[in-house]
């Protein structure tokens, strides 16, 4: 993958619905060129079946984070997280459902920020507008 990748000189790696584990080799490769979303308000819930938890614990809020991929597991530097409330009506298949509503307007707006340069991965950390960064953009959604 890292070859194919190179050879079509590839800026970003884009992963959403993935669901593998990369090796640590492959990642540190494209350490700052590589996001993931994943479906909690990170550094909570890391994993799986992040709205069952969420729901079992009695969160208020809830959400999507857009990170860096590192290799420890939804660990990577959060750019970008999408809240939203919990409701005592809500189930699994319903946050879910909200939650992914999310996911499509924070991801396309991070790979945006990146492409144009008002996020920039560095030696000395992540900058947002020439900042460094010191939480992620948050969108919230009540």
């Amino acid at each position: 993958m890292h070859q194919q990748l190179s050879d079509w000189d590839v800026d970003l790696v884009v992963l959403a619905g993935f669901m593998r584990i990369l090796s640590e080799k492959f990642v540190k490769a494209w350490e700052g060129k590589m996001l993931n979303i994943h479906p909690s308000l990170l550094p909570y819930y890391k994993g799986m079946h992040t709205h069952q938890r969420v729901l079992n614990t009695g969160d208020v809020l809830h959400g999507c984070t857009v990170h860096y991929v590192t290799a420890e597991l939804d660990a990577g530097q959060a750019l970008a997280q999408g809240v939203l409330k919990v409701s005592h009506h809500d189930t699994v298949e319903s946050l879910a459902t909200r939650v992914h509503s999310l996911e499509h307007v924070i991801y396309p707006q991070v790979v945006e920020w990146i492409c144009s340069g008002t996020i920039q991965h560095t030696k000395d950390g992540v900058l947002y507008r020439n900042e460094k960064m010191q939480a992620p953009v948050q969108f919230c959604k009540f």
